[in-house]
């Protein structure tokens, strides 16, 4: 059934512009629809926010940022936004309209990639990325949902919908954003707080999708997948996809590492990686087809073509020196008429090897020599160091007693991005020559380094620091709070309690003691002397403000305190007093002679207050008789003028 028939939208004009023609997918905020832009008689895409949503405000400010933000990238691998508008209810981008399929769509049908393949796509992906992120952008919900593959080949990165400023954070309904599946764990830990390192977690993740046609972490729900990418690194594709290159495992391990340090700062650092990694693979590493690919039945030469167009194939060219293919008469009349008269034979006599006799045999066996070393060498005496990398120490043995070498030494060192019990490095490294038989040291990860809380409580602000870096902790936020129990300086508590275990380098909180709430007295109206005698016996410090205001106290006397009467500040903690240079004087206007209400307006505006003396015989006059203060009298801002009315 085609539900596209009771979807409202299709086939009117938004904008007296656009006509809807069909719904093409909904989405948790829009839905998306193929049109025709009536005045440039072209097909795009409209992007169209749900009515339920448009009058939401955050909803509509986050849908115009997306028009804003992508308008500014002009880059070939970014979906192109033309125009944004409402029409009543019916908030819209008008988008440039793939014809293709997403990235989603592509690994559902056939699984994993080969390398080739997940290359291919990769790469523009970071290119379009790294645009954005250079421009000052993140994406932050980068998924293979948002890759969009148009029919021609193309690569195209789409919904900048939860766009970023870099340099923005934005904490204040700490709901996190993006797709559970492909958060980084600063995003989980610190909900607005994300920068470019999360596209290239993301892309790390989408990278190993593709490998491996599965995701790195899963579970039956969304908090155990968002635990897994908090506490689980995201394992080595070949750990699933075996023969999988060790370039690969690289680039897959330096891009989702959860300590967003150790990732490369932005798309275009991890750029340089995937090209680097490329450039290393063999045509045979490129095109292998992993067992979980389900398109294993077609032709392999042509998979590399199903989702990205083969590219353009350069002839060899003929190297300088080497000769052109005709061996026969041609290169002999080539040579011959340049040839001279042969030289008459020379006289015989007594055998005396010449020169020329001891240079030839020298040539000789140096070319003997030469090749009896280029035999000894590819005679099997020597091989390479396999990949062992990100494998476990049992398999990496294995390997290595595959490859005709001896296991040496076993070291061990702490790690914060390679799981416990896999090979961080070896020695020779991966790919080194060495000779058959020799051994090979490995270094096997510990996981990361975990050390125990100390107990602080009672430790003065300066040493608990002191302690926690040489413990190999690092202080944290330092937040204060009132205290009966412990002095003023010293820790109360740290966060995370004594005794916890956690990695090296990991940062906990100290609270702090303000010693006893002190309540703070009024000293307003008082004399500068008498407040500061007042506040310093309550055991607090006094500092008294530059600048001096005007208030209904005389010259002098404090006119304001801050913080005030009622507050509690910790022994030792400063008020500050504002001193009063008097009351403001105001010129006082003349009533006499106008109406109540006329009198009135104008005295109050004046910043006087008014009363009103009627008497008996005014009881039911209007009229102003006279006023208490002279008109044009200097009289203090705020005093009561009474006016006596006829």
């Amino acid at each position: 059934m085609d539900t596209t028939l009771h979807d409202p939208l299709v086939g009117q004009v938004l904008d007296g512009r656009y006509r809807v023609d069909a719904r093409i997918a909904v989405g948790g905020m829009a839905t998306v629809y193929r049109a025709v832009d009536t005045r440039l008689d072209r097909v795009l895409a409209l992007k169209v926010m749900h009515p339920g949503l448009a009058a939401d405000g955050t909803f509509v400010e986050r849908f115009i940022r997306e028009a804003k933000s992508v308008a500014r990238l002009a880059h070939p691998n970014v979906v192109q936004v033309f125009d944004q508008g409402t029409d009543r209810s019916y908030v819209y981008l008008a988008m440039e309209y793939i014809a293709g399929c997403t990235l989603r769509d592509v690994l559902r049908d056939r699984g994993a990639l080969q390398p080739r393949a997940a290359l291919d796509i990769l790469e523009p992906v970071l290119a379009a990325l790294g645009a954005a992120h250079r421009a000052g952008f993140v994406h932050r919900d980068m998924k293979p949902e948002n890759v969009l593959i148009g029919d021609d080949g193309r690569v195209k990165v789409a919904d900048f919908g939860l766009v970023r400023s870099v340099d923005t954070v934005t904490s204040t309904t700490g709901a996190v954003l993006g797709t559970v599946a492909y958060l980084a764990p600063e995003q989980i830990e610190t909900p607005g707080t994300a920068d470019a390192r999360v596209d290239v977690y993301a892309c790390g993740v989408v990278f190993y999708e593709m490998l491996t046609g599965e995701k790195p972490h899963d579970g039956d729900s969304p908090a155990i997948v968002l635990y897994k990418h908090l506490h689980e690194d995201v394992p080595a594709p070949s750990s699933i996809v075996p023969g999988l290159a060790y370039e690969l495992d690289q680039v897959v391990a330096s891009a989702t590492a959860r300590t967003p340090a150790v990732r490369p700062h932005d798309a275009v650092a991890l750029l340089g990686q995937v090209r680097e990694a490329r450039a290393a693979l063999t045509e045979e590493q490129l095109d292998a087809l992993p067992p979980q690919a389900r398109s294993a039945e077609h032709d392999a030469t042509e998979d590399r073509t199903s989702v990205i167009p083969r590219s353009l194939t350069v002839p060899r060219p003929l190297p300088v020196n080497e000769d052109e293919p005709d061996g026969g008469e041609g290169a002999m009349n080539r040579t011959s008429r340049f040839r001279s008269p042969p030289p008459p034979p020379p006289r015989r006599g007594p055998f005396r090897p010449g020169r020329g006799v001891v240079a030839l045999v020298a040539a000789l066996l140096l070319v003997f020599g030469v090749g009896a070393g280029v035999w000894y060498i590819n005679s099997g005496q020597f091989t390479k160091v396999p990949a062992v990398l990100t494998q476990t120490q049992q398999r990496a043995e294995q390997r290595l007693e595959a490859a005709g070498l001896e296991v040496g030494s076993v070291e061990h060192r702490y790690s914060d991005t390679v799981k416990r019990g896999t090979v961080i490095e070896t020695d020779p490294e991966p790919g080194a020559r060495i000779r058959k038989n020799d051994s090979v040291t490995l270094v096997v990860s510990d996981g990361p380094q975990t050390v125990k809380v100390p107990d602080l409580k009672g430790t003065r602000l300066d040493k608990a620091k002191e302690r926690l870096k040489a413990d190999g902790l690092q202080p944290g936020l330092v937040t204060k709070e009132f205290s009966d129990d412990v002095l003023k300086g010293f820790v109360i508590s740290s966060g995370p309690e004594a005794g916890t275990e956690r990695r090296a380098g990991s940062a906990v909180a100290l609270v702090v003691s303000k010693g006893p709430a002190l309540d703070v007295p009024d000293v307003t109206g008082d004399d500068l002397d008498d407040a500061r005698a007042e506040l310093e016996e309550a055991g607090f410090q006094v500092e008294v403000a530059s600048k001096e205001i005007n208030s209904e106290f005389d010259k002098g006397q404090v006119a304001a305190q801050s913080p005030q009467e009622g507050a509690q500040l910790g022994e030792g903690d400063t008020v500050t007093l504002t001193l009063s240079k008097g009351p403001e004087l105001v010129e006082v206007p003349d009533v006499v002679g106008d109406s109540v209400d006329d009198a009135t307006a104008e005295l109050e505006a004046a910043g006087f207050s008014v009363d009103e003396d009627r008497g008996l015989l005014g009881l039911f006059g209007d009229t102003v008789k006279s006023q208490s203060a002279a008109a044009g009298e200097s009289v203090p801002k705020g005093s009561t003028i009474t006016i006596t009315i006829r």
